[in-house]
C-alpha cells in the first residue's frame, strides 16, 4: 500500500507541471512566469531523481513525466510566440525535437514489430530538455542569450532525435534475433 501512495503521489508531481502551465498563461509578469519555469524544472528533476533512488520507477511514469514536460513546455513557448516575445521560426527550432519524437512514438505505436520496444528517455533529449528551460528564462529575463541557445538546441534537438532513433532501432533489432543457445549446449549439425 505505502509503495502505491508513493506512487501516486510521485505522479501527481509529474502531472503538476500541467496546471503550473495554465498559471503561466494566466499570468503576464515576466519574473512570476520565470519563477513558474524554474518551479517545472524543480517538479521534473524531482520526480526523476526520487523514482530513481526509491526504486519507483514504472512504464506509467515514464510515459506521464515527459507528457508533463511537453505539455508545460509547449504552452510556455506558444505564450511566448503570441506575446512576440519569440517568432514563428525560433519556435519551430525550439521544438523539433518534440516533433521528431512524437511522429516517433505515434510510428513505433503503429507497427506491430515495433510495440514491444521500450521508449526510454535519453541524455542528449535531457540536455535539450534542460536548454529549452534555460532558452524560456532567456527569453523572459534576458532576451540577448535567446539566438545563440535557440541555434544551440536546434543542432542538439537533431543529434537528439537521429540518437533515439538509432537507439529505438537498435533495440527492435536485438528483439527480433533468435536467442542464442545456452553456454555448453551441443551445437546442432544440420549437413546442407
Amino acid at each position: 500500500m505505502q509503495r502505491r501512495a508513493s506512487l501516486v503521489l510521485l505522479n501527481a508531481l509529474s502531472l503538476s507541471r500541467l496546471p503550473l502551465a495554465a498559471v503561466f498563461i494566466a499570468v503576464s509578469d515576466s519574473h512570476m512566469r520565470a519563477f513558474l519555469v524554474v518551479l517545472a524544472a524543480a517538479t521534473d528533476f524531482l520526480d526523476g531523481w526520487i523514482a530513481r533512488h526509491r526504486g519507483l520507477a514504472t512504464r506509467w511514469g515514464a510515459l506521464i513525466d515527459p507528457v508533463a514536460d511537453r505539455g508545460f513546455m509547449v504552452t510556455a513557448f506558444i505564450v511566448c510566440l503570441l506575446d512576440g516575445l519569440i517568432g514563428p521560426v525560433e519556435l519551430t527550432l525550439l521544438l523539433l525535437r518534440d516533433i521528431g519524437t512524437a511522429i516517433g512514438f505515434i510510428v513505433a505505436r503503429l507497427r506491430p514489430d515495433m510495440r514491444a520496444v521500450e521508449l526510454k528517455a535519453r541524455m542528449l533529449g535531457k540536455l535539450v530538455t534542460t536548454l529549452q528551460l534555460a532558452v524560456l528564462l532567456c527569453v523572459l529575463l534576458y532576451p540577448p542569450l535567446v539566438r545563440p541557445l535557440v541555434a544551440l538546441v536546434s543542432l542538439l534537438s537533431l543529434a537528439s532525435v537521429v540518437d533515439y532513433t538509432r537507439a529505438v532501432w537498435s533495440q527492435r533489432q536485438r528483439q527480433q534475433r533468435p536467442p542464442s543457445p545456452p553456454l555448453g549446449a551441443p551445437m546442432s549439425t544440420v549437413r546442407k
